[in-house]
């Protein structure tokens, strides 16, 4: 099928005129979904508004880089933007309507709040990230705040945030159901990220490593063996095949991001790793024993 036969994609830019769309869905008795995204949309993003279709009638999704979310030397310039692409992608897959706001209708010249969830934000990517947290969970309390959505729809590549927006959604009482999305992942496992972009063709044929690494070190934790020794040999592995630099490689417990030293299957438990492999940063992470 070609891409002629889909209509152009509505797209709104302010708070006031997403509310006014969502009102007249919910004056029809339609449910309201919102897949939160920074651009640069690959098939995992696709994937998510198709989970987003099953959970109610209308779709919206978000692109905004969130310039909170960066640290000075981080990619927040370069992050790639693309809203034609974008919309075009999300048209195909049914979304009915792109919030592409901009930084000012988010952050006016006086905006002061910062919304930030603490415990299991202190750890893995946060640690490594300092106001990382904070830019994603003030962002997300925006959105959902302005699109007022019966539910939200995240990746599990990004399981920490996942786990810290559903704290969040609990600590406030935000009526917004959380749903996440298994990650999507290319024919060799690595998660399909934008960042992925970032890889030159000889790293890309290297970053499938990971997903191997953290599926072996998942399966030797699951025969019993201790998490340190397993997380070890699979970052060993990882600079064995030219992985730059290992920000963490741990096992945790699924929930509250707790170190576990021998998972108990009592427990939900996740191998987590970021690791750099040129310019990207990649993250990953797999749960131990039956998902």
């Amino acid at each position: 099928m070609v891409d002629s036969v889909f209509a152009p994609l509505p797209i709104v830019r302010t708070a006031a005129d997403l509310r006014a769309k969502v009102r007249r869905w919910r004056a029809e008795g339609e449910r309201v979904a919102l897949v939160p995204t920074m651009g640069a949309l690959h098939d995992g993003h696709l994937s998510l508004i198709e989970a987003a279709r099953r959970e109610a009638e209308r779709v919206v999704a978000s692109v905004f880089v969130n310039p909170t979310q960066f640290a000075p030397h981080e990619d927040f310039s370069a992050y790639p933007r693309q809203e034609a692409e974008d919309a075009r992608l999300l048209a195909r897959v049914e979304c009915d309507l792109l919030y592409a706001p901009t930084v000012q209708e988010m952050y006016p010249v006086d905006f002061a709040t910062i919304v930030s969830v603490g415990e299991v934000t202190e750890t893995l990517c946060g640690a490594k990230r300092p106001g990382h947290f904070d830019g994603v969970a003030t962002v997300v309390a925006k959105l959902f705040n302005q699109a007022l959505p019966d539910v939200a729809v995240f990746g599990e590549k990004d399981w920490q945030q996942l786990t810290m927006i559903r704290r969040m959604v609990r600590d406030l009482d935000m009526p917004v159901r959380i749903l996440g999305v298994p990650t999507f992942r290319e024919a060799d496992g690595l998660a399909m990220s934008s960042r992925n972009r970032y890889l030159t063709p000889e790293e890309r044929r290297i970053a499938g490593k990971l997903n191997k690494a953290l599926a072996g070190a998942a399966a030797y934790v699951a025969r019993g063996a201790p998490a340190e020794a397993a997380s070890e040999a699979a970052a060993q592995a990882l600079r064995e095949a030219g992985f730059a630099k290992i920000d963490y490689l741990e096992v945790r417990d699924a929930e509250n991001l707790a170190p576990v030293k021998v998972w108990d299957p009592a427990r939900p438990a996740r191998i987590f790793a970021a690791a750099h492999l040129g310019k990207a940063r990649l993250i990953d992470n797999l749960p131990i024993g039956s998902p």
